[in-house]
């Protein structure tokens, strides 16, 4: 039998990418109903860092944000009609604002805003800056979800993690099967913002209550060793989700993921466990056949 791998995945418009070990692959919905699937080799930059912790979280973000830009671009070409296609340059653009406005929002913001309350003490000054990062944050992903579009992408996202589930519990992969499953899962990308906004109040806290300057470079400066150490706790906890305390400490951002996801239907699922398929080797998609077998 061939050793089990993890992957990961992204819900993308009208579909669903997932990241195997050596490939990686997008399936989306056409208008006419047919799945459309893209396979492409992995890049393999967290490859050359697996071995060195905090690098290989920053590196595997930079990696998943090249593949979702991608991934992203592809899927709106396949879902839409021939005259309504965006262009390259208008998927680049989107995402860079995307990232700027992240940026400026959930990170700059609220390090502006606690700088101009009251606060003076450190710990004051740092959790009132982290509460309204993740008051921000919630707000947002409630207000999002309120859209028709968006809703249908979280559902896609419940997709995606009902299909992983599925493959990584060991049963055929029969949408069925993954319906079985909840839309939770600890390695989501909700999890992992959740964790990072967290960790923002301790690692910014090293700074106390900063100068105008040194405030925002420091904001800025500390993303991607939060980020890393997110990657590595998140990457634990997958690790040790037996354990009690390790559930109990993940359940918040598995309660989360109930704003970013929502219950799928069969053909959604349909299309997860296609680009799932799409991104097995063949060794990998030989056991899930004898599971079938079986």
């Amino acid at each position: 039998m061939a050793e089990q791998r993890y992957v990961g995945g992204q819900a993308v418009i009208e579909g669903v990418m997932m990241r195997g070990e050596r490939t990686w692959a997008v399936a989306v919905r056409r208008p006419d109903g047919g799945i459309e699937v893209a396979v492409n080799d992995t890049p393999g930059w967290s490859d050359r860092w697996s071995k060195v912790p905090l690098a290989r979280g920053v590196v595997t973000l930079a990696e998943s944000l090249s593949l979702g830009m991608k991934a992203l671009s592809f899927a709106a070409a396949a879902s839409s009609d021939e005259e309504e296609k965006p262009g390259k340059g208008e998927m680049a653009g989107g995402i860079v604002l995307a990232l700027v406005l992240f940026v400026g929002l959930f990170i700059l913001a609220p390090a502006l805003l606690a700088r101009a309350s009251g606060f003076r003490g450190s710990i004051a000054f740092n959790a009132f800056e982290g509460a309204i990062r993740i008051a921000l944050f919630l707000g947002y992903i409630i207000a999002i979800g309120r859209v028709p579009d968006i809703r249908r992408v979280f559902e896609y996202h419940g997709a995606e993690h009902k299909a992983i589930a599925a493959y990584e519990n060991g049963v055929e992969l029969t949408t069925a099967n993954a319906q079985r499953f909840t839309t939770e899962h600890v390695r989501c990308g909700t999890n992992f913002l959740l964790t990072v906004m967290v960790l923002t109040i301790v690692c910014y806290s090293v700074f106390g209550r900063p100068g105008l300057a040194l405030l925002l470079l420091s904001r800025a400066v500390l993303i991607p060793v939060i980020a890393g150490l997110a990657y590595e706790l998140i990457r634990l906890a997958a690790r040790n989700m037996h354990r009690r305390w390790v559930r109990t400490l993940m359940r918040p951002g598995l309660l989360l993921q109930r704003l970013t996801t929502r219950e799928p239907s069969d053909d959604e699922v349909e299309v997860a466990l296609t680009a799932l398929r799409a991104a097995l080797t063949a060794e990998q998609l030989a056991e899930v056949e004898a599971r079938t077998a079986a």
